[in-house]
């Protein structure tokens, strides 16, 4: 039973997930604090409010719907998003373009299974050969 459970926490998924669930999360506070340290106060300037929170804030029989906290949880999502996408995304496509420029790589050509250009060339074979009745 330890031996099985050893070499399942052994396996190199297991330790990359491990370490990509560390890295992420660490990764993510420095993420929310570029989003609330930065780029909200920059739209603080614009809106003249830290957040959208008291934003069409609606009172129905003593309830508060707050539309302006769904807002403001909103606008931080696309900012992570954008700057997930623009300070990790955007950077990596760059490096592996370089790299794979350097190695003579072509992502866009994909290696045709031979099962596949076999039936191909069959397909095309019988598509120009004559047609024609039995004589």
């Amino acid at each position: 039973m330890l031996k099985g459970f050893r070499d399942f926490i052994m396996k190199g998924n297991v330790v990359d997930l491990a370490v990509a669930v560390v890295i992420g999360a660490a990764f993510g506070a420095v993420i929310n604090s570029l989003v609330e340290n930065i780029l909200m106060p920059l739209i603080a300037v614009i809106t003249h409010s830290p957040n959208f929170d008291s934003f069409a804030l609606v009172t129905i029989d003593g309830v508060d719907i707050k539309f302006g906290v769904f807002l403001t949880v909103l606008v931080n999502f696309i900012l992570i998003a954008a700057a997930v996408y623009f300070v990790v995304v955007m950077p990596m496509n760059r490096i592996l373009e370089r790299r794979n420029a350097k190695l003579g790589i072509n992502p866009e050509e994909e290696e045709v299974d031979p099962q596949v250009a076999l039936l191909t060339e069959i397909r095309d074979a019988l598509t120009t050969r004559p047609t024609g009745g039995l004589h």
